[in-house]
């Protein structure tokens, strides 16, 4: 069994930076993580997902070149780095946990979410 919570979310204005942090209370390194996302009225999102040695990361292309998805296995943490956020970026962000080998975009690949944490970007 996995938990997770997430940290980091806040109002932010359009261009700047947050990093998003992700702690687990179990230990983490041979899972696949994933971040999503969920802008009211919308179906949560695929972000980024890092496989379980950090060595193969995916991104949805409205973040590629923005965002960085990253673990510290040894810390049972996982981050987002997001850079020149915009308002589309506002949303409820989720981490993830899942046992596939190789990273998915999929919810159904994940086990194990947090309970999301809310980042607002204004324009």
């Amino acid at each position: 069994q996995v938990q997770l919570v997430e940290s980091g979310g806040e109002l932010v204005q359009a261009g700047g930076s947050l990093r998003l942090s992700c702690a687990a209370s179990g230990r983490i390194s041979s899972y696949l993580m994933g971040w999503f996302r969920q802008a009211p009225g919308k179906e949560r999102e695929f972000v980024a997902a890092i496989n379980w040695s950090g060595g193969s990361t995916l991104y949805a292309d409205s973040v590629k070149g923005r965002f960085t998805i990253s673990r510290d296995n040894a810390k049972n943490t996982v981050y987002l780095q997001m850079n020149s956020l915009k308002p589309e970026d506002t949303a409820v962000y989720y981490c993830a946990a899942g046992r596939a080998p190789v990273v998915i975009r999929t919810t159904r690949g994940y086990d194990y979410w947090g309970q999301g944490t809310q980042v607002t970007v204004s324009s």
